[in-house]
């Protein structure tokens, strides 16, 4: 059985980023599951997360926790972030974060959905206030989860000590 996963370039970088094998997840040999059923899913929760990232792009506290549900689970895989439970705690860090963090931009390098799951390769750009307004680039992916409209869980996976090597 075929995983539907649909995706799409977020770039507009112009590399040719999801062009050749990657356009073909989805159909041929998994007898064409990924079609069809599931489409208002996949956009449902593809707008849910373009949403997302769009309020973080725009560095707007308020309106990252808006789209995110009130059970929302924030957890982290490096050791240098910090995973937390619900829509009032991560709102409550978003604004340190925000703060900590000048200049956020996440750049999504393709959106790849199936039904409420979404994966997110993307670059993180920041100026890290607290080390002088220096700059750092990493590489990281998002998992998400949706339900009705909203970010459910979010699991970001990145290297920590990649960014205190750029700081260092």
């Amino acid at each position: 059985m075929g995983v539907g996963l649909t995706t799409e370039s977020t770039g507009g970088t112009g590399n040719g980023a999801g062009s050749g094998a990657d356009n073909d997840t989805g159909s041929g040999a998994d007898n064409d599951t990924g079609s069809g059923a599931d489409n208002g899913d996949d956009n449902a929760t593809r707008a849910a997360v373009e949403a997302y990232l769009a309020a973080l792009n725009a560095h707007d506290a308020d309106a990252v926790a808006a789209c995110v549900a009130e059970d929302f689970v924030n957890e982290h895989t490096s050791s240098t972030g910090q995973s937390r439970r619900g829509r009032a705690a991560y709102r409550a860090a978003l604004t340190g974060f925000l703060a900590e963090f000048g200049d956020l931009r996440y750049v999504p390098e393709r959106v790849l959905v199936d039904g409420a799951r979404a994966a997110v390769p993307y670059v993180m750009t920041f100026r890290m206030r607290s080390a002088g307004d220096r700059p750092v680039r990493i590489r990281g992916v998002f998992l998400f989860t949706v339900a009705k409209g909203l970010v459910t869980h979010r699991t970001d996976y990145w290297d920590g000590d990649e960014v205190r090597r750029q700081l260092a």
